[in-house]
């Protein structure tokens, strides 16, 4: 584990939720949980600060997984030029999860690569010894008082989450659901952090067994 780590944790619940495999094409697939780079977007989310690195580390299914059939009108930069000009849109299909519920946990560690950090954040970055404690100070405190940097969602803007804080007394981890094994699960896009160019990078061989998935410790496979 990352020295000087302070251990982080929220539940986040919807109706929908799509985390996007990217060799699905034109009709969005979701995996079966959420991305490690998902999860750490939803932290940042709450609370964000280019000084602190938000390292996920398991989520926790509390939900089954269930699948859905979704299809909504686009009318996004990524149509045609033609499409565009007509002011047309077009179905988007995709495959979706219905009535989600996860755990998320997370620590929170210093950003070592001072050289991408911003004036304000080097400024931060020299108020404290110990960053990470105060982020998990902070970020508790906004996560109770149901605060955030940015809107959450799962997965795509519409997918708003019925509910985000703490762990609820009532939420139990659906230990029932069978294993899932995907076989390469993106980690994350701009795999060098804050400031970088696109580098995606995978997980292989990844397994949801008991409702839990761990994520490795270090990213996997370049591609």
């Amino acid at each position: 584990m990352v020295t000087y780590s302070y251990p982080i944790q929220m539940e986040i619940a919807g109706q929908t939720a799509i985390w996007v495999r990217p060799d699905s094409g034109d009709s969005p697939v979701s995996y079966a949980a959420p991305t490690y780079s998902a999860v750490k977007a939803l932290f940042e989310s709450v609370l964000w600060g280019p000084a602190i690195e938000i390292i996920p580390t398991k989520v926790e299914l509390c939900k089954p997984v269930q699948w859905h059939s979704y299809v909504t009108n686009y009318g996004g930069p990524l149509r045609s030029s033609s499409a565009i000009a007509g002011g047309n849109n077009y179905q988007l299909y995709a495959t979706v999860l219905t009535d989600v519920c996860y755990r998320l946990y997370a620590v929170a560690a210093p950003n070592f690569k001072k050289d991408k950090l911003t004036s304000r954040a080097l400024a931060w970055d020299k108020r404290t010894t110990a960053p990470g404690h105060a982020y998990q100070d902070i970020f508790n405190r906004r996560l109770k008082r149901g605060q955030s940097y940015a809107s959450l969602c799962l997965g795509w803007r519409e997918f708003t989450p019925s509910y985000f804080g703490a762990f609820r007394d009532e939420t139990e981890v659906c230990t029932e659901q069978p294993d899932i094994i995907i076989p390469s699960m993106l980690r994350q896009v701009f795999s060098p952090g804050y400031q970088t160019e696109y580098h995606a990078v995978y997980d292989t061989d990844v397994v949801i067994h008991q409702g839990t998935l761990i994520y490795p410790v270090k990213g996997g496979v370049d591609l």
